[in-house]
């Protein structure tokens, strides 16, 4: 017995080295953690359970029967975060770079049935070099066997992707499927052609960091959603991202213990500024309106007219979309409607309530928005918030002008509750370009047609740029001081707590995608 014992442990250590320690030691000489090293911290101390630690692949071409590594260049298990169970995948950069076998897949889709038979969230920590070329089109099928779980867990568990290093080609698919991709700065990029391909094809000059790096997905395509300094940096990333969200699709986020006190906050009162005009940083609503020091912005550098993000309101977790006037003075367009949208319909999957903050003066108009279709996607916006069935509730803090009102949670397409501040404006348009319209005659035939614009723009103002036209028609439930805005909300989000919804049957609706 005791020889069978020597054999296992000596199995178990050779699958604790990976690759061996001079990969390991230039792995650490990279900034980089290894995979074993990842889990340990990402998971409570102990709780981490490995899945397939003995799995070597059955390639026999190319030498490659002789290159046996236990594992197979990904670490598999389950454990706890914070006390939750999780199931977590790790490749490892020192076995064959990472490259994705037909049995490194198969650990991994190993895992994903499991964790959406006990409706448990998936993270997946990526740090490969892609496809392992000498196994052909089984390493293809293997990412595709992985592209199919990502779908079927889609919306039933949540999964979370961090780049941990290179994600190239075919790699880059199951991470865009996931809800969540975080990439650490100057050690990962993804792209599904790499540099080389670039040049040959189009003639540009690019590296790795400029066409797929973190700066680059966080700022110009939204492919990541957040980006951390380090690989310890994004480990902690996850589990606060995690805290609020539940185990799966028939699960509620944990709702922190929370007494209820003084709620009014006094500094919500000063941060709009008199005039329409000038721009305000909706972040300082929000920090009045939650809990302190909860709100965890998400795609935070991209589409900056448009705020996300996960907070607390009296320990409960919500989702926030929120215009910004700080940038682009809050407009919706392209790009600002697929964050939003995207956004809006994880929160909707996973039980999340949406507060919705509006300060939108329209879309952006011009031909470069119409032509990269701000139709179809400020419809994905709109049809997103229209599906959505949690509870969903909206603060109009400044201006709610034209269609873009009725996007952002309106009454109209199934918002529960629905606030302005006193100062709020909603209307088709601004005053100025709407008395252009409306008096255009009369303008024109004035002496002083400046002076008559203005008088005609305060007309206009008085009737219609306020939130009492809208209040009387039930359109807004109730105009609110903004210092209350927090206590309305705890007590409204509690009253909805048990909202039901049964939509129409059918397989799925048809989103602009």
């Amino acid at each position: 017995m005791s020889k069978k014992v020597e054999t296992l442990n000596q199995k178990i250590e050779e699958a604790y080295l990976g690759g061996g320690q001079a990969r390991i030691d230039k792995q650490h000489k990279k900034g980089k953690l290894t995979a074993r090293e990842r889990i340990h911290f990402l998971m409570d101390e102990g709780s981490f359970e490995e899945i397939g630690m003995l799995v070597t692949h059955r390639t026999t071409d190319f030498g490659m029967e002789n290159q046996q590594f236990y594992g197979d260049g990904v670490v598999t298990g389950y454990g706890t975060i914070n006390g939750r169970l999780v199931y977590v995948f790790a490749q490892d950069f020192t076995v064959f770079g990472g490259a994705l076998s037909e049995t490194h897949a198969e650990k991994i889709c190993k895992i994903m049935d499991t964790a959406m038979k006990v409706g448990a969230p998936v993270i997946g920590l990526n740090d490969s070099g892609g496809a392992r070329i000498q196994e052909g089109v089984r390493s293809l099928g293997g990412y595709a066997d992985i592209f199919y779980r990502n779908v079927m867990a889609s919306g039933v568990v949540p999964q979370i992707s961090a780049i941990m290093g290179p994600c190239a080609g075919g790699a880059v698919y199951s991470p865009a499927m996931t809800d969540f991709t975080i990439m650490v700065e100057n050690t990962s990029y993804m792209f599904v052609t790499g540099p080389n391909v670039v040049k040959t094809v189009t003639n540009e000059e690019v590296t790795s960091e400029e066409l797929g790096g973190a700066s680059a997905h966080s700022t110009k395509s939204g492919v990541t959603h957040l980006t951390a300094g380090n690989d310890i940096d994004c480990i902690e990333k996850i589990k606060i991202l995690l805290s609020y969200m539940p185990q799966n699709c028939e699960d509620t986020p944990t709702k922190l213990p929370y007494k209820m006190g003084d709620e009014i906050r006094e500094e919500l009162e000063s941060i709009i500024p008199e005039s329409a005009n000038q721009p305000y940083d909706m972040r300082d609503i929000i920090e009045g309106i939650t809990d302190r020091k909860t709100f965890f912005e998400i795609h935070k550098n991209y589409a900056e007219n448009i705020v996300v993000g996960f907070a607390r309101l009296a320990g409960r977790s919500i989702g926030i979309v929120a215009n910004q006037p700080m940038s682009l003075a809050g407009v919706l367009d392209v790009e600002s409607s697929k964050k939003a949208a995207r956004f809006t319909r994880f929160c909707d999957c996973f039980n999340i309530p949406l507060l919705v903050l509006v300060d939108v003066p329209g879309f952006l108009p011009g031909t470069n928005q119409e032509w990269n279709g701000i139709i179809t996607n400020g419809a994905k916006l709109l049809y997103a918030l229209s599906e959505a069935t949690v509870p969903r509730i909206s603060v109009i803090t400044r201006k709610a002008y034209g269609g873009a009102y009725d996007v952002m949670n309106s009454k109209h397409i199934g918002a529960d509750m629905n606030y302005a501040f006193p100062n709020a404006e909603i209307a088709v348009m601004g005053a100025k370009g709407a008395s252009e319209i409306i008096f255009r005659k009369e303008i024109k035939a004035a002496e002083d047609s400046e002076a008559e614009l203005s008088a005609k723009e305060k007309e206009y103002a008085e009737k219609f740029a306020n939130p009492y036209r809208a209040a009387r028609r039930g359109f807004i439930d109730e105009v609110i001081l903004p210092k209350n805005t927090r206590r309305k909300l705890i007590k409204a989000f509690s009253s909805l707590e048990n909202k039901s919804v049964n939509l129409p049957k059918k397989k799925h609706g048809n989103i602009p995608l």
